[in-house]
């Protein structure tokens, strides 16, 4: 990662309207990860790539500052980086080069990863370093038939020449499970990343507890294509998940909007 470009942060009200409407919402996606538990200490990110009216040709995104817990982290104090990691807002934060490495990769990398992210719960983990991974066995995993895809175990995420093949193992797949690690999700929007990786995190939920009682019922394949295909949730015509998310953030709201500033 370069160096901060020194500069004085300026205030949310300074801002590009777009880039201010990026950062409440992505705040308040910190603050619905703190309320559901998906929270690893001050580790993991959620980021979002900001639209061209802010970064012009440059991809630029936002991103949480390392050492605060996603409960603390707010609109004004996400920190803005380019694909070299150069800190573009002033912020005197730090940023996680495990973060920077991996959502630079995909920002960089995918067209449509609009927002990628990336989690360390008890059951993502677990289903991520299980010899099959995720099993066709239930209502949610169902639903994701053929989108979800896998990456190999090479260590902490901190080496940039891994990033080619992170990009290998994905494709054009929106659901990710990093074998050993944890689950990612990439979308065109925030909301549907949260769709896809709400579903994904349920389906693990779920397949960890049909385990602790015995072997699964399989779903057959037809039936999984079926369930994908009839799903509305990630299609960006129907919302792709902006209801469900903005359900939560009003929740959020009644407990602390301290996010928004």
């Amino acid at each position: 990662m370069s160096a901060v470009l020194k500069s004085a942060p300026q205030p949310l009200s300074a801002l590009h309207p777009d880039e201010r409407a990026a950062r409440v919402r992505l705040a308040a996606c910190y603050r619905v990860f703190a309320m559901l538990g998906w929270t690893e200490m001050i580790y993991n990110h959620i980021t979002v790539r900001l639209p061209a009216s802010v970064s012009g040709a440059e991809k630029q995104f936002l991103i949480n500052p390392f050492g605060l817990h996603y409960s603390e982290v707010t609109a004004s104090n996400l920190v803005k980086i380019n694909l070299a990691g150069d800190v573009l807002d002033g912020s005197h934060h730090p940023v996680n080069p495990a973060g920077y490495t991996l959502h630079s990769t995909l920002h960089g990398g995918i067209e449509g990863a609009h927002c990628v992210m990336h989690t360390h719960t008890t059951a993502g983990v677990a289903v991520a370093s299980l010899q099959g991974g995720l099993s066709q066995s239930n209502f949610y995993s169902a639903q994701l038939h053929d989108m979800v895809a896998y990456h190999a175990f090479e260590g902490i995420t901190i080496h940039a020449e891994e990033g080619p093949r992170v990009l290998a193992s994905i494709g054009n797949k929106p659901a990710v499970i990093l074998r050993n690690h944890g689950l990612l999700s990439w979308g065109q929007t925030l909301e549907q990343a949260f769709a896809i990786l709400w579903t994904l995190q349920r389906a693990c939920e779920i397949q960890m507890a049909t385990l602790s009682m015995g072997a699964a019922i399989p779903v057959p394949e037809a039936i999984a294509a079926k369930c994908t295909r009839d799903a509305l949730q990630f299609n960006p015509a129907h919302g792709a998940g902006r209801d469900v998310f903005d359900a939560l953030v009003r929740q959020v709201d009644r407990i602390d909007d301290s996010y928004k500033n």
